[in-house]
């Protein structure tokens, strides 16, 4: 249930990450903006040049009409203005209220104007009402005003004037109705409007694809780092695109840096701890040959000073082990590897205690070096088969809901166990509350020290008969 409820927590805590964070987010977010903007803008530019286009020709229309109608305008003898509307082919000049419109006013010298003087029948009993405006010679003015059954209506006017050059001119009028212009520029608008959004998506789809092929070197990155911090491999694998690649090599370089540097401490600590454990064994053993002069101060003298010393040389070097190498990712320690060794060597040092264990069925890794977890989990073992009376046990889980992932350690024995006010004192540097059991008093002081340094803890408690040691580390979940 345990390991179940760890990778459920980590996808829960990854999936609280800020959206905006995601480069995929923010790049698929600036293109489909980018192209939202230059769609939109691309729609208005071409929907106002299919209006222009259209109201060109509409107007190219008219036009033609009013120089048809320019064309058929006659005088008669007396001056009046004649056409022949039999010669105009188009057959909506003749139907009421068709949409197509001609008109003729009479414009006087002094200002005033007679409206409708002609008009096509498809004016019917109506007339076109124009603002009065200044023709100059054959200029076309054009205009939109609001005709018969207050439709909209484009207006082209002309001014012409009679052959025999009376004071009198006249205005010719054309107007056409704009609804199936206007209607075709809507559904024009309509269409292209449809038709940019399906690019839009189209072109959205085509930026999410690009998007996930330009980031997927990212995703074999991340599974290649999963895998470094799994201890599946020591380096990052894979090749990568020329931008990411030397990012890689750099990382690469630095983790081979830090290796060598640690490789280089432990081996030079390891020197310094020969180095000062060889003259104490020679000191050990004179002291021990010394006679037992002046009542044999000297020697015991000799013999706790050199006691001491190893104490601090091997405080000081599983301490100088342990900051070197729990900052090093890939480190991952089979548990059952190293309980089951441990057990085995135990067993034969203590052949009249029973060692039981109990592990998880799956795969339970501690996120550290191997010879750390030997040490922690040796001393408390080697100190419970001191003190048990015929048996212990050892206990491993992950711990339920930790993230990052934690394990927990147990060794209980069915010794007699110690009192509350002396859990605090057996974890210092050389206590020993029996000085008849052999042992420097280091043990559980290093263990502590060794988990904090791996940022877990070490806790004792009472049990039901004997004593419970819990250690608390950080661990690798069996699917990283």
């Amino acid at each position: 249930m345990t390991s179940r409820q760890a990778p459920a927590a980590q996808a829960g805590a990854g999936s609280r990450q800020p959206l905006f964070r995601s480069l995929r987010v923010r790049l698929l977010a600036a293109t489909i903006a980018g192209l939202a903007v230059a769609l939109v803008l691309a729609g208005f530019a071409l929907g106002s040049l299919f209006r222009d286009h259209v109201l060109q020709q509409f107007r190219a229309g008219l036009t033609q009409q009013l120089d048809q109608l320019t064309a058929q305008l006659d005088f008669s003898a007396t001056g009046e203005p004649v056409i022949d509307t039999q010669s105009l082919y188009d057959p909506r000049w003749q139907r009421p209220y068709s949409g197509l419109y001609w008109q003729l006013d009479q414009l006087s010298a002094d200002g005033s104007r007679r409206k409708g003087v002609l008009r096509s029948r498809s004016l019917w009993d109506t007339s076109l009402q124009l603002n009065s405006d200044a023709l100059a010679g054959a200029a076309v003015h054009v205009h939109e005003t609001t005709g018969p059954m207050n439709s909209k209506l484009l207006t082209l006017e002309r001014s012409v004037r009679a052959p025999d050059g009376a004071d009198v001119s006249w205005r010719l009028i054309v107007a056409a109705d704009m609804q199936q212009t206007s209607e075709a520029v809507r559904r024009f608008s309509a269409v292209l409007a449809a038709s940019l959004l399906v690019l839009l998506v189209l072109l959205a789809l085509a930026a999410w694809a690009q998007v996930s092929v330009g980031l997927r070197p990212l995703n074999a990155l991340q599974r290649s780092l999963r895998d470094l911090q799994s201890a599946r491999t020591p380096r990052l694998q894979g090749r990568f695109p020329s931008e990411v690649q030397p990012l890689v090599d750099d990382f690469n370089r630095v983790l081979d840096q830090n290796r060598e540097v640690v490789e280089r401490s432990r081996t030079q600590a390891g020197n310094l701890a020969h180095a000062l454990k060889t003259p104490l064994t020679v000191l050990e053993n004179a002291a021990a040959a010394e006679p037992a002069s002046n009542g044999g101060a000297l020697p015991r003298l000799v013999q706790e000073q050199v006691l001491a010393a190893r104490r601090h040389v091997d405080w000081h070097l599983a301490r100088a082990r342990a900051s070197a190498t729990q900052r090093l990712p890939g480190q991952r320690t089979d548990v059952a590897n190293v309980v089951a060794g441990l057990v085995r060597v135990m067993a034969r040092m203590h052949a009249d205690i029973r060692i039981q264990t109990r592990l998880p069925e799956s795969p339970l890794y501690f996120a550290g070096e191997e010879q750390d977890l030997h040490e922690m989990l040796g001393n408390l073992l080697d100190n419970a088969c001191k003190w048990a009376q015929s048996s212990v046990q050892v206990c491993a889980s992950l711990v339920a809901g930790a993230q990052p992932p934690l394990l927990s350690l147990t060794v209980q024995d069915d010794g007699p166990g110690i009192d509350d006010a002396q859990y605090d004192a057996v974890q210092g540097r050389g206590v020993r509350l029996d000085e008849s059991v052999p042992g420097t008093g280091l043990g559980l002081a290093i263990t502590k020290e060794l988990a904090s340094l791996y940022g877990g803890s070490l806790s004792l408690r009472k049990a039901d008969q004997g004593l419970e040691a819990i250690i608390v580390l950080p661990a690798i979940w069996r699917g990283q």
